[in-house]
């Protein structure tokens, strides 16, 4: 969808909307009491376009001003369900369309001429908080409809006056929600229609004791829609003891996770993972990619990590501040970084059709988890790549997910120096197949007929193809380089490879003097120092190796900041 501004907009007439069936007068608080849930509608509804759903005049010129044409199979099945009248279920992975399936029959049942809330959509974080409210703005924006987001980070004054002057729309996280009905700015004796979106996510982020409070205050006379990726046994309980004879849409496929996504694991050595990560990034050249981790430490020390080895990495994870998110968000979606580690919760939301792998740097604690996070590739019809990191420890988690998700994950070799100079040579030779095809090198052909006169053709190409080679990887050596030195430290030393060499104009006073400086070192405790044409080795005394690796890299040696890393037989790492 196109990006606005701020969902907001000013006011207009509103979207016809059809007659609504009656409710009973009493919400059912007993699961007990409550009929079982409808079994789901399993076959798709043959739907030719949008019009087909009879969509009010200014929603169908929205949509087809985002150039949308056919409705998706949620979508199809969920809207006619919705615009009679029906409490509903819906399951479906993320990125099928959940947000205009709930969003159009919303649209249709409120008035825009009252300045009350009508309609609340909950959401489990701010990201998607902001994300729903603007798709609803964007497919409301002729109805004159205001949506207004509020959710945690954001400044409560500034949430006042946008409820205050009228919010007939709201989309928020169930935390910040509350924290408004507590003090009065908003009530929900008004709304009309209530979804929760991602309701499994809410509950898996300790939501449920806010999401009763909240559907506890809505009226008797209240349309509800669950929309969830998963069925645990929580959001049953809660879907029975809220919802009234519900009619359920799941487009579940009968395996637990995208047909469009390739699922594969690499069983690396423990302690070894940042270093297959590396491997696994250079073999794979991916596009936009998510890479998960437990922790926040381990999210930062790993975007660290490869920004520190030249790629574009950016952190997400709890810690930060709520404008640092939205940078590093903003950067991803520009795809002005290439690479997203984040944890869990701090990725929840994300909807990047771009996205072309996820990377599990560590296993998820349960299927859930991991359904989640490879939901995040193989969407909008793009094939995708999942790609976990185990342990051999961890073999019987990744068997256990297998078996949940009815699907086999698919071991791969983890890649080594040579299948990477390999791969590097072959991604060399297409760009040089395609420069050939394209014959956009005419201002050339003087200089090669010049040169022909005194070397052999081949010969010439063979240089230039080495030049430019040798520009474009600079540090295509540097593995080959770990793999052969097969020198010991001396005993109590540590021996460290540093990513620059002669053709850095390196020389051992620079490593003696940036390791002095920088640890209070002297001369006399640094060992043994070999410069290579592209790397160097050196040895310091093992107590303070992680200090000078550290040292090392906040360093410029020769205008560069190296690579820094314990050197040990390449394939032992």
């Amino acid at each position: 969808m196109p990006k606005k501004k701020a969902p907001v907009a000013a006011p207009a007439k509103a979207a016809l909307k059809p007659k609504r069936p009656k409710r009973p007068k009493k919400p059912v608080a007993d699961a007990s009491q409550t009929p079982e849930i409808a079994a789901p509608v399993e076959e798709p509804l043959e739907l030719a376009s949008f019009s087909d759903l009879e969509l009010s005049e200014p929603v169908a010129r929205a949509i087809a001003e985002m150039g949308f044409e056919t409705p998706t199979p949620i979508q199809a099945r969920a809207v006619p369900l919705l615009m009679a009248g029906h409490d509903l279920i819906g399951q479906a992975q993320t990125g099928t369309g959940k947000t205009a399936a709930f969003a159009l029959p919303l649209i249709h049942r409120v008035e825009a001429s009252k300045g009350e809330t009508q309609a609340l959509v909950l959401a489990p974080t701010r990201e998607l908080a902001v994300q729903v409210a603007q798709g609803i703005y964007e497919l409301a924006k002729h109805t004159g409809l205001r949506v207004v987001p509020i959710y945690g980070g954001q400044p409560i004054d500034r949430q006042f006056r946008a409820l205050r002057g009228g919010a007939p729309i709201v989309v928020g996280t169930p935390g910040r929600v509350l924290d408004h009905l507590r003090r009065g700015s908003l009530t929900l004796e008004h709304v009309t229609f209530c979804t929760l979106d991602e309701a499994d996510e809410m509950l898996a982020l300790g939501f449920l004791e806010e999401i009763e409070a909240i559907l506890a205050q809505l009226p008797a006379e209240r349309q509800l829609a669950f929309f969830s990726a998963t069925m645990p046994p929580r959001i049953v309980t809660l879907m029975k003891k809220f919802l009234r004879d519900p009619q359920t849409v799941s487009i579940e496929s009968k395996q637990r996770t995208l047909d469009t996504t390739n699922q594969a694991y690499y069983e690396v050595a423990p302690g070894q993972k940042f270093e297959a990560l590396v491997r696994i990034l250079d073999m794979e050249t991916p596009g936009p990619t998510i890479i998960f981790c437990r922790t926040r430490r381990e999210t930062a020390d790993v975007a660290e990590g490869l920004q520190v080895r030249g790629y574009g990495a950016e952190a997400l994870h709890g810690d930060m501040n709520q404008s640092e998110r939205e940078r590093v968000l903003r950067r991803f979606r520009e795809e002005q970084c290439d690479y997203l580690v984040a944890t869990d919760v701090a990725a929840r939301g994300l909807d990047i059709d771009t996205v072309t792998h996820v990377i599990n740097f560590d296993i998820p604690f349960d299927v859930e988890q991991y359904i989640h996070r490879i939901g995040r590739t193989g969407r909008a019809g793009r094939a995708g790549d999942a790609i976990t990191l185990v342990q051999g420890r961890e073999r019987r988690q990744l068997h256990l997910i297998e078996k949940l998700i009815g699907a086999r994950i698919q071991p791969v070799r983890l890649p080594s120096a040579a299948d990477i100079a390999a791969r590097r040579r072959d991604r060399f030779k297409d760009a040089l197949r395609a420069a050939l095809e394209a014959g956009d090198f005419e201002g050339h052909m003087a200089t090669v007929e010049a040169l022909t006169t005194q070397f052999d053709a081949s010969e010439v190409a063979a240089a230039a193809i080495a030049m430019l080679w040798k520009n474009q990887h600079p540090d295509a050596g540097d593995a080959q380089e770990i793999e052969a030195d097969g020198e010991q430290p001396e005993l109590g030393m540590t021996r460290l490879f540093v990513g620059l060499g002669r053709q850095d104009n390196l020389r051992p006073g620079d490593l003696v003097g940036a390791i002095s400086n920088q640890t209070g070192l002297s001369g006399r405790d640094i060992g043994a120092i070999d410069i290579l044409d592209n790397s160097s080795f050196v040895e310091v005394p093992s107590p303070a190796a992680q200090d000078v690796m550290e040292a090392l890299r906040r360093s410029r040696l020769r205008g560069r900041k190296p690579e820094v890393q314990i050197a040990r037989p390449f394939e032992a790492r």
